[in-house]
């Protein structure tokens, strides 16, 4: 089994060329390659498979060649990543697979457009941010508001006036289940100058990574929303034991986000800078990608049975 490593401002993924879509590819696979002690280490699997040969690829993807199929470190599938298609989309043109600039690639969230800008530096069409209502989550013992934020996958964006580098993300947070049956991506966002903001988050299926495409998207987009709307932020509020944290009201004064009118913003995440310009239609996110090694798996390593404590870290 051939592989590729790389990664984009830190969050990284094993890379599995699988064209003829006939590599039986599992949850405890993944699992097993995303260990960072007895697998290769990642945040996050993708499989290189031509969408032709993906049977349930919804019918609106089918005109992109390529199938981006994302895996957590966890071993469940999740619908986008906007760090992982950028190195997707690498991957391809260094492997002859597309042609540069652009490239159509097929994804759970539907199709993407992706621009090669220089071989390190692509943009994504992320597609449109939608933010609707609000929620909640209690991180590190801490009861925080967000704003709930759709970008092909569910993010809730927790705008605070704190330091985000001293929020305590090891655990996953507990957020209200109703809101969000299927999970959700926490973000953690302070503004530290004009469309600037530092942002922190906890990824389901994954914890906490250097970064996260769909993340940096999201936050740029609630913090457009919050800055526009005025509406003041606060650090988070210590939630006494036993007292269930309560959910938030809607939208900030003003509405969510409108097409044309958010800006270019620049997210700091801790793995290194990217540029969003989230908007209600479509979004776009840049931001580096590397390729930093291509490989052989050992059969012998494939062959074994996994260990029962064999999990991400």
């Amino acid at each position: 089994m051939r592989y590729a490593k790389g990664h984009g401002t830190g969050n990284d993924f094993v890379i599995l060329p699988d064209a003829d879509g006939r590599l039986d590819l599992d949850a405890d696979l993944v699992r097993r390659l995303c260990d960072r002690r007895r697998g290769i280490g990642a945040d996050g699997v993708l499989r290189v498979v031509a969408t032709s040969a993906v049977p349930d690829a919804a019918p609106e993807v089918r005109s992109a060649p390529w199938f981006m199929d994302y895996w957590n470190a966890d071993g469940s599938i999740a619908e986008m990543c906007g760090n992982g298609i950028r190195v997707f989309a690498r991957y391809l043109i260094e492997h002859g697979f597309a042609s540069a600039p652009v490239l159509a690639i097929a994804t759970r969230a539907g199709i993407r457009m992706v621009r090669q800008e220089t071989p390190d530096l692509y943009t994504v069409d992320m597609g449109p941010a939608t933010t609707g209502g609000t929620g909640w989550a209690v991180i590190g013992g801490r009861h925080y508001t967000g704003l709930a934020v759709s970008v092909g996958n569910p993010h809730l964006v927790c705008m605070v006036d704190e330091p985000v580098t001293g929020i305590d993300l090891t655990k996953a947070p507990e957020v209200d289940h109703d809101a969000f049956p299927d999970g959700v991506n926490v973000e953690v966002v302070g503004l530290t100058g004009p469309r600037t903001i530092e942002m922190r988050v906890h990824e389901r299926g994954s914890g906490e990574t250097l970064s996260c495409g769909t993340g940096a998207v999201a936050a740029a987009a609630a913090a457009a929303v919050t800055v526009a709307a005025g509406v003041p932020v606060a650090a988070g509020v210590p939630v006494a034991a036993g007292v269930p944290a309560t959910p938030g009201g809607g939208l900030p004064a003003g509405g969510g986000l409108r097409a044309g009118e958010a800006g270019q913003w620049t997210v700091d995440v801790l793995g290194g800078s990217l540029t969003v310009v989230p908007d209600a239609i479509a979004s776009l996110l840049c931001g580096p990608a590397v390729i930093v090694a291509d490989g052989e798996i050992s059969p012998s390593w494939l062959a074994a049975s996994a260990q029962p404590d064999s999990v991400p870290v």
